[in-house]
């Protein structure tokens, strides 16, 4: 039931009359999407989010599944807005973003390639490529995504 209530949510952020209440609604239940957010089909915020804070300038693919406490946002915010050379996130199709995960860009387009698994807790500073698997602080990549495509 949960889970429904977040999906409705994070897709009616987008919709004329009832997306700033429902934006408003997600972020009483601990979660930051703002409604400039792009998210394709299938998307689940897992165990509802809870932490999840989203920049305004991303983008989010099919079938991404977000843990509770991850971030996706600039890693220069102790710089105004507009002196970042910050462009956004760009997460692709049938990424997973584990618990407490953090993708944060310096400057241009931070990409997260498609199948990417971002471990637990990891602090990912640079693009990825296709099913890849990266942990740590900062993150590396650890191996290859056994099984998916």
């Amino acid at each position: 039931m949960a889970r429904d209530l977040y999906t409705l949510l994070v897709y009616a952020r987008r919709w004329p009359l009832f997306g700033p209440i429902a934006y408003y609604k997600l972020k009483l239940l601990g979660t930051e999407i703002p409604r400039s957010v792009e998210i394709a089909e299938d998307f689940t915020l897992v165990h509802g989010g809870f932490g999840v804070v989203i920049h305004p300038n991303t983008r989010i693919g099919r079938n991404v599944k977000i843990y509770p406490g991850v971030t996706l946002g600039r890693s220069d915010i102790h710089l105004p807005m507009e002196q970042s050379k910050f462009e956004g996130i760009e997460v692709g199709d049938e990424v997973i973003l584990s618990p407490g995960s953090k993708v944060l860009c310096k400057e241009g387009v931070l990409r997260v390639g498609r199948g990417t698994v971002l471990g637990a807790n990891a602090v990912l500073l640079e693009s990825t490529g296709e099913g890849e698997m990266w942990a740590g602080l900062p993150a590396k990549r650890v191996g290859k995504r056994e099984g998916w495509r």
